[in-house]
């Protein structure tokens, strides 16, 4: 009985990942670390500790749910995928009426409820949902076309653009083209993977590149076109502020100068803990990254880098481990989402990209963020977890 017991503990054990689990503890870590310096030094009136408290509070619900999305296998994900989709849409749609009309002033984004000092960005657990959709979108049709063709390739490719066109429009109309970014990221990551064959993908690329290349070309020499279009004034600031950042002393190019500083203030092994001298604004939650390089250098923020590559090389071994087509899409659409916001924030903090309002996981402070990155490990974990409990119940080793 005993000897039942201790085995039972250990299978249970062998369930969770524990190497995802220490990633994201030790992120958590830096992060409480980063946010206490940015508050410490750049903040008079916000009382530190009630803004600790709350992000602890957040970090907690995080696990919260990461316990119970473990609970869910594969069946049952995919089950609640087209719910999570259609809540996900329902709450994007509300927060164009319900807007917090202090943050539209301030951002031009109409994508955050406020309820009190409680803010809520719907965007960001619309991410997770969105994932779940497209893994089940393709899974399925792979499912009913087994042999890849153009005229198959084409129909999944239009079944995808079919459940982006909706998040698109409605990111579009809450002006918040920096979540959007994300979301044709975590598109792109999957269609890649999706079976698609690169005689579409490529020529898809290609278009991508040129219009990038051309808007960018059209922001220096003639605005007229995109303001048509409905670029936004803002917008054209972010951009001038990444192609020369010591041009102009606007807010955007403020903002990044200063991170610029910051960061190459730091030098090799930087200034040390709680050590800032140069000021940085909000830098507790998009440029937090300044913080690291200013009092860590180049050495903590090599560090922190790594210990993302870590992550995420975690989750791409537990994708191979449970062989599951399903969980396979998921995993690549969390994997793009925490990828492409690592790749983005700490670009536009260094000048190698423009600023887009996209925050660091795990890291800045922010409870919608966070929880939206706890949910997409909540995919990852569960995928470990039910794998080994199938193996542990029937004695094979294969998932299917």
């Amino acid at each position: 009985m005993l000897n039942k017991q201790l085995r039972n503990e250990e299978d249970e054990d062998s369930r969770i990942d524990w190497g995802i689990i220490f990633c994201v503890l030790v992120l958590a870590v830096i992060g409480m670390v980063s946010i206490y310096v940015a508050l410490k030094h750049d903040t008079s009136t916000t009382s530190i500790a009630k803004v600790m408290l709350s992000q602890m509070i957040w970090y907690g619900l995080g696990v919260a749910i990461v316990a119970i999305i473990m609970q869910f296998d594969a069946e049952q994900l995919w089950k609640i995928a087209p719910l999570a989709y259609g809540l996900g849409i329902s709450l994007l749609v509300l927060v164009l009426v319900f807007y917090s009309r202090s943050y539209e002033a301030s951002t031009g984004a109409k994508s955050w409820f406020a309820i009190g000092p409680f803010t809520f960005q719907p965007s960001e657990v619309m991410k997770p949902a969105f994932i779940l959709m497209m893994g089940r979108v393709i899974t399925q049709h792979n499912s009913e076309y087994y042999e890849h063709t153009w005229r198959t390739d084409w129909i999944l490719l239009g079944k995808m653009v079919g459940w982006l066109v909706p998040v698109a429009i409605l990111l579009k109309l809450q002006n918040d083209f920096g979540t959007l970014l994300v979301f044709v990221a975590i598109f792109g990551g999957m269609v890649i993977v999706s079976g698609i064959t690169w005689k579409i993908i490529a020529p898809v690329i290609a278009f991508g590149t040129i219009l990038g290349s051309t808007a960018i070309f059209l922001v220096v020499y003639d605005r007229a076109i995109l303001e048509k279009i409905g670029f936004k004034s803002y917008q054209f600031d972010r951009i001038d502020s990444w192609l020369n950042p010591s041009a102009s002393t606007n807010d955007s190019s403020y903002q990044l100068w200063q991170s610029m500083k910051a960061i190459g203030s730091g030098k090799l092994l930087g200034k040390g803990f709680n050590v800032s001298n140069v000021y940085v604004p909000v830098r507790e939650s998009d440029m937090i990254f300044s913080v690291i390089g200013e009092n860590f250098g180049f050495i903590g923020s090599c560090v922190l880098i790594f210990i993302y590559l870590l992550l995420i090389f975690q989750m791409i071994q537990v994708t191979f481990d449970t062989k599951n087509e399903f969980y396979a899409y998921i995993s690549t659409g969390v994997i793009m989402m925490i990828l492409f916001h690592v790749f983005e924030n700490i670009g536009m903090s260094i000048g190698l990209l423009p600023l887009t309002g996209i925050p660091l996981p795990f890291i800045s402070q922010g409870g919608s963020a966070l929880l939206g990155n706890m949910i997409g490990i909540g995919f990852i974990m569960s995928m470990r977890y039910h794998y080994k409990s199938y193996m542990f119940s029937n004695d094979e080793t294969e998932f299917n």
